[in-house]
């Protein structure tokens, strides 16, 4: 594998993120209504996007958060939800926004301690021990996860993954019925 051309250098100014500007923005910035490429996208498992660009903001978590809380009452999915977050800027606040409205749905959350970050495989590792334990005894009691991270995504933005109780990410059924509860 050949070195990057960048490796080992400093970053250039236009490469570096502000930090304060794109959290002020999660929280501040609205999506346009009826604009499409500010909508929430649940693709790949989750959605991923910018507070920048009002791709990503407390807005779209808040509402996909909703849209899941509906999806597990819908599902029958009543054990723990796993969640988890990782480094990139706006994770710490979509981590907030989606505590706040999942708690208030009633559902039990389990966190790193101290709010630590917690990488994808651990979630989904989580979620498969949780339901191997509870199978037998408590079919009703499944669990699931999230995840916020854009993964390999540009630094400036966001994301938030949906790990459904196999663990693995959220296959078109499941991401077509959470977009029908966001409708």
């Amino acid at each position: 594998m050949a070195l990057h051309p960048e490796a080992g250098k400093l970053a250039s100014r236009e490469q570096l993120v502000n930090v304060a500007k794109l959290i002020s923005a999660y929280y501040t910035n609205q999506p346009t209504k009826g604009d499409s490429t500010q909508a929430v996208s649940f693709g790949t498992s989750g959605h991923r996007g910018s507070s920048l660009l009002n791709t990503f903001n407390d807005n779209h978590i808040a509402a996909i958060c909703q849209a899941l809380a509906e999806f597990r009452q819908d599902q029958d999915i009543t054990g723990p939800l796993y969640m988890g977050m990782d480094t990139h800027a706006l994770s710490e606040a979509a981590f907030s926004t989606a505590v706040e409205v999942l708690a208030a749905n009633g559902v039990a959350l389990v966190v790193q301690e101290d709010r630590g970050y917690t990488p994808t495989p651990v979630i989904s590792h989580a979620i498969l021990q949780h339901n191997l334990q509870h199978d037998v005894d408590l079919p009703k009691q499944r669990a699931d996860g999230v995840v916020i991270t854009p993964s390999h995504n540009p630094p400036e933005d966001g994301g938030f993954k949906y790990n459904p109780p196999h663990g693995g990410p959220a296959d078109s059924d499941v991401r077509s019925s959470v977009m029908i509860w966001l409708a």
